[in-house]
């Protein structure tokens, strides 16, 4: 008697409220069902047999393991005892990816088997449609009859494979027969069989006509091919009618346990490499190398669990092979190296055995031949409160510089360096973080030797390093509920100040920098350097520190869209140097990274870099990134780096071989840099991006891009021009046709638009 009354209030809670009512089913604890009515109206439902009749909109939602599916229809029956569901009416069955819209569908929940009369499926980047469907998601299996075939996106497809019946497992592969290949409504060629995989992408061309001012008119030409899952590649076929015909070979390959990798190779006979030299070019920023090259190869190994063998080769005719015809490496890596590594990773040491050649001598390298590194990972020294962390090397090094820098001499020496730290973490009144520490370093440097005659020989050298300090840190929060700001997009608001204070002392060694050969020495870099040992690797720079790094990180944040979102991040960072060299001041710059993100689609990005001492601004970099919609992105900026003199330079890096030499009077460090990129989506069809750099300087627009987008249903293109000026030759102007098929994709509609970030030239 009670369960009716309990049946019929739960029927016209449901039928009248459009909430969700959800049950778990007795013989599956984690199976939920989820039957909602998506318009006002009614059901029946049988709590009893787990029956459901639907007379109006609803959506039934079945998840089990972490996965969801769900139906949507205007009308059906759901039987919840065996999992089946009869849908009719604008039909949609969703699982993961993989969408199927009809009139009616028959689909069982716990077999995930299905029928359906006429359909419409898609899994990106292909589209079906046909009658009579069925099929098996356990077994990731279906059939269909009359289907079309097609990478349109369009109700109304261009290119299209139109068969009689059709076989496909999702991901797998897809085998149809009597197949006719249709370009619009005219038929184009006719397959009895026709079998496609779809784990991998089919052979293809790739073609790519423009212009360009240092190539003349070209035409770059790809073959991608895959002969199976463990062995594919491109081969490549280019002709530019300034520098002649160019081919080259890609290769990436699994040889199972025996490793994997990739190997390319790339050769032309340059008829005019000097092609982009003009009147203000020197004759160092161009080569007049011919038979030009590039060759690559990687391939890693792991021999066993955490134990992995690494080969890099990178290999070039001259220095500008890169620069001339890979651009988009040469900007990421201006120096490749080439190196041999074998590591073996234990839960508190690890062993790595390093080589590193000079493969190239037109690049500056510091070879190690070899080089044995032993890590002691930070561990508690057993049932006792004190951390124990070690680093040793050993190896045989070599300064060699590159074949045009005539006044540097090389030189090479064996070293053998060791340090052992102790700490002692403490925790007090449950806030305070305080990590006292004391180390002990020991290098060995044989006898240096140089091929240079008139290099001053030196005799075997030890140096002893002790270093302690202390770091004091500790986080506190604070939350305010109920902060509400529909401006900034704020639900609820959370902040987290974590104050630190680094301190390092490091008496006076028995030998200064100057007297030992210099491997391992402090780069010049534009962010703040580490300080503690072993996080700071400048092992022959080390020099007497006392010093108190001094910061702050403030973060606020709120929930947007169910997640934590950062509203501010701001960390401010400085060195107080208590004991500090002729040249070098008090205080060291302040740095500041800011980012601030009043909505989930505007972010404002600042670094700045101050000098306290002189009141200067050595660096800012401020950016300001919209992306509201799918339609548009805006992103503007501006970067400034004070141009220091060469002295100041040598000055701030003494053991840097690069500011030894006469950089010349053209030379700069500094920039003034205004930078913006826009994309704009016209419609469907439709899109543009536009890229500007200007540096403000010497009044110089360093780049100007121009990017035109159409789609044409099964395929996609881009128009781009650009022009640039390098200052030190002629102004390179370039125009190219990009062709994508969507099956193959290689540009689309609002892939080049802008990402939502603020380190876009970092």
């Amino acid at each position: 008697m009670y369960l009716r009354w309990i049946a019929l209030f739960l029927f016209f809670w449901i039928a009248h409220s459009s909430n969700v009512f959800s049950v778990e089913l007795d013989n599956k604890g984690d199976s939920v069902w989820e039957i909602e009515s998506l318009e006002p109206g009614d059901f029946d439902y049988d709590i009893n047999k787990g029956k459901v009749v639907l007379s109006d909109r609803f959506r039934i939602t079945f998840k089990e393991r972490g996965e969801s599916v769900f139906v949507i229809a205007d009308k059906g029956q759901l039987d919840q005892s065996t999992g089946e569901v009869f849908a009719e009416g604008n039909v949609t069955l969703q699982n993961e990816d993989r969408v199927f819209r009809s009139d009616r569908l028959y689909y069982n929940f716990q077999t995930k088997s299905m029928r359906t009369d006429n359909f419409r499926a898609g899994q990106a980047p292909f589209f079906v449609e046909g009658i009579n469907i069925k099929g098996d998601e356990n077994k990731n299996e279906y059939s269909a009859e009359q289907v079309i075939i097609t990478s349109d996106d369009r109700p109304d497809p261009w290119i299209k494979l139109r068969t009689r019946s059709l076989s496909i497992s999702p991901g797998k592969y897809l085998e149809a027969k009597g197949a006719t290949f249709y370009a619009g409504n005219v038929p184009i060629f006719y397959f009895p069989y026709y079998r496609r995989r779809l784990d991998q992408p089919p052979n293809h061309w790739s073609l790519t006509p423009g212009y360009r001012s240092r190539y003349g008119m070209f035409l770059e030409g790809s073959y991608n091919w895959n002969l199976s899952d463990r062995l594919n590649g491109a081969a490549h076929l280019d002709y530019r009618s300034l520098r002649g015909f160019a081919g080259g070979l890609d290769v990436d390959y699994d040889l199972g346990f025996l490793g994997q990798g990739d190997a390319s190779v790339y050769i032309l006979n340059d008829r005019d490499p000097q092609s982009g030299a003009g009147s203000r070019s020197a004759s160092t920023e161009f080569t007049d190398r011919t038979d030009r090259h590039r060759l690559s190869l990687y391939h890693s190994v792991n021999i066993e669990t955490n134990f992995t063998a690494k080969l890099l080769l990178q290999d070039q005719s001259d220095r500008f092979m890169n620069r001339d015809f890979f651009e988009s490496d040469f900007r990421r890596d201006p120096q490749p190296e080439s190196h041999v590594e074998i590591a073996k990773h234990w839960q508190n040491f690890s062993v790595s055995l390093l080589a590193q050649p000079q493969v190239d001598e037109f690049y500056q390298t510091i070879e190690r031949l070899p080089e044995l590194r032993v890590t002691g990972l930070r561990q508690r020294l057993g049932d006792s409160p004190i951390f124990y962390e070690s680093e040793a090397s050993f190896g045989y090094f070599k300064f060699s510089p590159s074949s045009d820098h005539l006044d540097l001499n090389g030189y090479e020496a064996f070293r053998g360096d060791t340090h052992q730290q102790l700490l002692l973490p403490k925790n007090y009144s449950g806030w305070l973080n305080v990590v006292p520490h004391a180390g002990l370093r020991f290098t060995h440097y044989g006898s240096r030797s140089s091929d240079n005659s008139g290099f001053v020989q030196m005799n075997d050298l030890n140096r002893s390093v002790f270093n302690t300090g202390v770091e004091f840190s500790f986080k506190a929060s604070s939350t305010l509920p109920d902060a509400k700001l529909s401006l900034l997009d704020v639900n609820g608001l959370r902040h987290v100040v974590q104050p630190m204070a680094n301190y390092l002392f490091v008496p006076e060694p028995n030998k200064r920098p100057w007297e030992l050969p210099q491997f391992d020495r402090e780069l010049h870099s534009l962010r703040l350097r580490p300080i503690d040992f072993p996080d700071y690797n400048s092992i022959d720079t080390i020099d007497s520190s006392n010093v108190i790094r001094i910061g702050v990180r403030n973060r606020l944040q709120t929930k947007r869209f169910g997640l934590v979102d950062d509203v501010l991040n701001w960390e401010l960072f400085t060195d107080w140097r208590l004991d500090n060299d002729l040249y070098e001041a008090r205080f060291n710059d302040v740095y500041s990274d800011l980012e601030v993100k009043p909505r989930s689609w505007l972010l404002l990005g600042s670094e700045l870099r101050y000098d306290p001492n002189n009141r200067l601004l050595n660096e800012s970099n401020h950016t300001i990134s919209l992306l509201p919609n799918n339609k548009w992105s805006l992103t503007l900026g501006h970067r400034y780096l004070r141009d220091w003199t060469q002295d100041e330079l040598k000055v701030r890096y003494p053991y840097d071989p690069f500011f030894e030499n006469s950089l010349g009077q053209d030379w700069r460090w500094g920039n003034n840099l205004l930078y913006s990129r826009l994309y704009y989506r016209f419609n469907e069809e439709w899109g543009f991006r536009m890229i500007h750099q200007f540096e403000a300087s010497d009044g110089t627009m360093e780049e100007q891009s121009y990017s035109l987008y159409r789609d044409f249903s099964s395929v996609t293109s881009a128009l781009r021009f650009r022009l640039r000026d390098h200052r030190g030759g002629k102004n390179d102007f370039s125009v190219s046709l990009l062709f994508s098929l969507k099956a193959i994709p290689r540009i689309s509609l609002g892939d080049d638009s802008n990402s939502l970030e603020t380190q876009l030239y970092r």
